[in-house]
C-alpha cells in the first residue's frame, strides 16, 4: 500500500476516472514524489500520458518506473508498447517478455507481444502468441480482432473472417471492429461492402477515415478521397499530438550542411570492416518510394536477411552526444573526433549498430547481408559512413508527387511528423533532397540510385543490377519475390505479395488540382531525376 495520503490517492483516482488529465497527472506525480514504491501510480501516469498523446512524457515516466522497481511487470508491458510504437521492436519485445516472466501469462500482454512480433515479420511466433492469449481469455474481442489482422496479412482469409465474426459478436459495439472488417473486405476486393461499412459511421476516427479515403481512391472518386486524406490526417495529428516544425528542420539541416563539408568529412575517423558478421544494406529513399519492394526482392536471395525498419542509425546521434559531451551541439561536437584520443568513436558507432542488430537476431550464421530501410536514414549519411565506410547503399527514387499522394493517404509518422499535412510533406521532401545533394557533392557515397518506375518497367534487368552491385550471384527467386511468404510490416505489405505492376505510377495526376500549388516547391527534385513536372 502506498504511503501517500489517502485523500491524495482518492483525488488521483477520481481524476483518472473522469478523464481530467491535468489534475490526474498532477496528483499522480505528487504521489510518486512521496512514494517511489507506488507502482500503481507510475503505471496509471504512464497510461494516462500515452493515451492522451504525450508519448515522450510517458516514455520518461516509464523509465523512471523501471528504475524505481525493475520488477514492475505492468510498467514493462507499458514500456514495451511505447517502444513498439517508436518502432524499436526488439527492445519492445524484450519488455513484453519480461512482463510475462514477472507477472505470469496474461492475455493482454501476450496479445501485445504478438502484435510486436507481427510487426517484425515473425508471423509464426505471433500466431502462437495470439493462440495462447485466446486460450487464456477466449472472450477478449481485442485479441480476436488483432489476430484476424495477422491471418489477413498471412493470406489466411477464411480464418481472418471467422475471427472477425467472433470479435464482432463479443465487442461492446459493432463500431469497435468496423475498421478491421472494412480492411478485410478491401483485402478480398469487396470494395463496395467495405466502403458502405465505413460510410455508415457518421463521425469516423482518423484511421477509419483514412481507410475510407483509400477506398474512394480505388473507386475513382478522387475529390472525396483527398478530402478524407486531409481530414483523417488532421484527426490523427491532433490525437497523437504530432506537429511538424519546418523552422526546426531547416535549422538542423543547415547545421548538418555547415559541418559536413568535404574538408571536415575527410578528418572524421572511419571504422574497419568486421568480416565476422553479416553487413547491413542500407535501402534509402522517401517513405512510399519502393523501399519495401526492393527489400522483398533482396531478401528472396539466400544471401540476404530482411531487417526491415531499424532505428539504429538515428541512435548514433544520441550515442555521439553521450560519448562526446560538449558545450557544442550535434554535429559540431564531432570535431572532437579529429584528435587521436577520440578516433575510437567510429568503431563504437559500428559496434553499437551491430550489437543492436544482434539483439534483433540479424547476425546469425548464414548469409552476407541484412537490410535496413528505416525512412530518412539519409539524413545521417556521414554517421553511416563513419561506422561502415564501405556500406552498400541503395537509394530509391520515385516521382515526388506520387510520393506525396502516397504519404498523405497512409499513416506515416517518420520524418519529424511531416506526413500529416501536404504542406509539410512537400517541405520535408524538398529539404531532405537538398541535404542529400549536399552530401553527394561533399562525400564519396558509392551508392546505387534506382528509379522505382524503371524497376517496375523491367524488374529482371534491375534485379540483376542490384545483385551485381552487392556482389551476389543471381538467383531466380528474386524475380519471384511475391511468392516469399514473409510479411513486410508496412502499408505496402499487400503490394509486395503480388507481381510487379505499374498501376501506381503517375497516380498523382488524379490529384493535379490539389497538388498544383505545392509542385513548384519540388521542382529541383523533379528535375534532378528527370521526372515530368505537373
Amino acid at each position: 500500500m502506498t504511503t501517500a495520503p489517502q485523500a491524495l490517492v482518492l483525488r488521483a483516482r477520481e481524476a483518472v476516472a473522469r478523464g481530467d488529465v491535468a489534475q490526474a497527472a498532477t496528483a499522480l506525480q505528487e504521489i510518486i514524489k512521496i512514494d517511489l514504491g507506488a507502482d500503481w501510480a507510475f503505471n496509471d501516469l504512464i497510461r494516462l500520458l500515452y493515451q492522451h498523446g504525450h508519448g515522450a512524457n510517458a516514455e520518461q515516466v516509464a523509465r523512471m518506473a523501471l528504475r524505481a522497481n525493475p520488477r514492475n511487470a505492468e510498467a514493462h508491458d507499458l514500456f514495451g508498447t511505447i517502444l513498439s510504437e517508436l518502432n524499436d521492436l526488439p527492445a519492445g519485445e524484450w519488455h513484453f517478455r519480461r512482463a510475462l516472466e514477472l507477472g505470469g501469462e496474461q492475455a493482454a500482454v501476450l496479445s501485445n507481444l504478438a502484435l510486436n512480433l507481427m510487426q517484425q515479420g515473425r508471423t509464426e511466433e505471433a500466431e502462437a502468441s495470439y493462440a495462447r492469449a485466446d486460450h487464456i481469455a477466449p472472450n477478449d474481442w481485442r485479441t480476436l480482432a488483432h489476430w484476424a489482422r495477422l491471418c489477413e496479412v498471412r493470406g489466411d482469409l477464411p480464418q481472418a473472417e471467422k475471427l472477425l465474426e467472433r470479435a464482432r459478436t463479443l465487442a461492446p459495439s459493432p463500431e469497435d471492429v468496423k475498421l478491421l472488417q472494412a480492411i478485410y473486405l478491401g483485402r478480398v476486393h469487396r470494395t463496395d461492402e467495405a466502403l458502405a461499412l465505413l460510410e455508415s459511421t457518421p463521425q469516423p476516427g482518423g484511421q477509419a477515415q483514412l481507410e475510407r479515403g483509400r477506398l474512394y481512391d480505388i473507386r475513382g472518386n478522387h475529390a472525396r478521397a483527398w478530402q478524407d486524406f486531409v481530414e483523417a490526417k488532421q484527426k490523427l495529428a491532433r490525437t497523437g499530438g504530432f506537429q511538424y516544425s519546418a523552422a526546426a528542420v531547416e535549422e538542423f539541416f543547415g547545421a548538418m550542411k555547415h559541418f559536413f563539408t568535404r574538408a571536415q568529412v575527410e578528418l572524421l575517423p572511419r571504422a574497419e570492416a568486421r568480416a565476422d558478421v553479416r553487413q547491413p544494406i542500407f535501402i534509402m529513399g522517401f517513405p512510399r518510394s519502393g523501399t519495401t519492394l526492393i527489400e522483398q526482392v533482396l531478401c528472396s536471395h539466400s544471401g540476404v536477411v530482411a531487417g526491415g525498419e531499424l532505428p539504429f542509425v538515428g541512435d548514433l546521434r544520441k550515442l555521439a552526444l553521450l560519448l562526446l559531451p560538449s558545450e557544442e551541439t550535434f554535429p559540431e561536437h564531432l570535431s572532437q573526433t579529429w584528435t587521436a584520443d577520440n578516433r575510437y568513436i567510429a568503431t563504437l558507432f559500428r559496434d553499437y549498430y551491430l550489437a543492436r542488430a544482434q539483439q534483433a537476431g540479424l547476425l546469425r550464421e548464414g548469409g552476407r547481408y541484412f537490410t535496413d530501410k528505416w525512412p530518412f536514414n539519409e539524413i545521417y549519411l556521414p554517421l553511416v559512413k563513419m561506422a561502415f565506410p564501405d556500406a552498400r547503399i541503395i537509394r530509391l527514387v520515385r516521382h515526388p508527387l506520387d510520393v506525396c499522394v502516397s504519404m498523405l493517404s497512409n499513416n506515416v509518422a517518420h520524418g519529424f511528423y511531416c506526413g500529416y499535412r501536404i504542406e509539410d510533406i512537400v517541405h520535408h521532401l524538398a529539404a531532405v533532397h537538398d541535404l542529400v545533394e549536399h552530401y553527394r557533392r561533399e562525400m564519396h557515397l558509392e551508392e546505387l540510385v534506382l528509379k522505382y518506375e524503371s524497376f517496375v518497367a523491367d524488374p529482371s534487368t534491375h534485379t540483376r543490377m542490384l545483385l551485381e552491385y552487392l556482389g551476389l550471384p543471381f538467383e531466380e527467386g528474386c524475380l519471384r519475390f511475391h511468392e516469399n511468404r514473409r510479411y513486410a510490416p508496412t502499408p505496402s505489405y499487400v503490394q509486395v505479395m503480388q507481381k510487379v505492376t505499374d498501376r501506381s505510377v503517375g497516380r498523382f495526376r488524379h490529384y493535379s488540382s490539389q497538388l498544383r500549388a505545392h509542385a513548384p516547391r519540388l521542382a529541383n527534385l523533379i528535375a534532378t531525376y528527370g521526372y515530368d513536372p505537373l
